[in-house]
């Protein structure tokens, strides 16, 4: 680790934690907009680490997931350096929008120009002040709008570094996923940086069970990679993998009926939803093409022939793997009255999913 640091010009010596913004340019008004790096630098010797979120603008959770990372006094023992970026697409972010104003999506931009379009610009700057600085990455994401995923790591599994702190972050599943042009995960691979893409929940809406597994993991990768001391746990059967997955589309448009949850196991041939019309005069069954786990949902009601309605993966590995998605959530117990809340990270969802309550790691 080298005794100097610097991000946007600004350097960050050992021992000192620094937020700096940097010029993203200005908004049709000329107000300037700035993009926000927390810089945090341990007094020891140790790797460097970048956690960034909304990369979308609209893809909330991993927001949160930075902020408790921040506050996490584990951090005050670290080892080496961690660059937090809340909000990457900060245009994005202030609209609630997936894409730029100049409608491009930046992670399909990378690696960007200097001189090039809003997106590339903003690539640019975020591989050159943030992505070169790392040994490391993780990079924070939900499912779209209107479509919510269990909480899952994607990453190539064929690469050793990468499996390894797939598994290492925890989260129920680790997918196999091939990489996509301009994708930040290409640019990182190209160059030997291992970096995760961690999903979990959907735009626009935080969830608890996300934004706790999210934080979790983020702390076991740095315990992987040494940036914190390893904590003692029971060794248990690890995350489900897998390496196939495909989306099972509505065969019809109407509204969807169901109750099908987010890591649940499957069988080929089982009725996963029924599609009526609002007279109750048709109903379509949807049924499973395959045996796998559920990961992904759409969470409105109202759907068009051929739209994605249920995500499912094909795990590698027998086993009971709804037990196992389940064993590998954080607990939560529901909503807790913010006021009555004596910890320093009170819910901010309903109990839409499993568990009860306890601390992040």
């Amino acid at each position: 680790m080298r005794p100097d640091f610097e991000v946007g010009g600004v350097e960050v010596v050992r021992g000192q934690r620094r937020t700096i913004e940097l010029d993203v340019g200005r908004l049709v008004t000329d107000t300037p907009l700035t993009m926000p790096v927390h810089v945090i630098r341990g007094h020891r010797d140790g790797p460097t680490l970048f956690v960034s979120a909304a990369v979308h603008g609209d893809e909330l959770n991993g927001v949160e997931i930075v902020r408790r990372l921040l506050k996490s006094s584990r951090l005050r023992s670290m080892r080496g350096t961690l660059l937090a970026v809340p909000v990457v697409n900060v245009f994005g972010f202030v609209n609630r929008s997936r894409y730029l104003p100049d409608r491009r999506d930046l992670n399909r931009s990378f690696p960007g120009s200097d001189k090039g379009s809003l997106a590339a610009r903003m690539a640019y700057l975020f591989l050159d002040e943030i992505v070169e600085r790392a040994d490391y990455g993780i990079d924070l994401h939900t499912g779209a709008l209107q479509r919510s995923n269990l909480p899952q790591v994607r990453t190539t599994l064929d690469e050793a570094a990468n499996r390894e702190l797939a598994l290492a972050f925890g989260a129920p599943l680790v997918l196999h996923s091939d990489l996509r042009d301009g994708s930040l995960r290409e640019w990182c691979q190209e160059r030997n940086t291992p970096v995760l893409l961690y999903e979990g929940g959907e735009a626009l809406r935080f969830n608890e069970i996300a934004i706790r597994t999210g934080v979790r993991g983020v702390l076991r990768v740095m315990e992987a990679i040494g940036m914190l001391r390893r904590r003692s746990r029971t060794r248990g059967a690890g995350p489900v993998q897998a390496r196939e997955s495909g989306w099972v589309r509505a065969p019809e448009s109407g509204i969807l009926r169901e109750g099908l949850q987010l890591g649940q196991w499957v069988r080929e041939g089982d009725r996963l939803a029924v599609i009526g019309d609002p007279m109750g005069e048709t109903d379509e069954a949807v049924v499973a093409p395959y045996d796998g786990l559920v990961i992904g949902a759409v969470t409105s009601p109202l759907v068009n022939e051929g739209d994605g309605l249920y995500h499912i993966a094909r795990p590698t590995q027998p086993g009971d793997m709804a037990e196992r998605v389940a064993g590998l959530m954080p607990e939560y117990d529901g909503p807790t009255d913010p006021a009555s809340y004596a910890g320093e990270n009170p819910p901010v969802t309903g109990p839409d999913e499993r568990g009860s309550s306890r601390a992040d790691d």
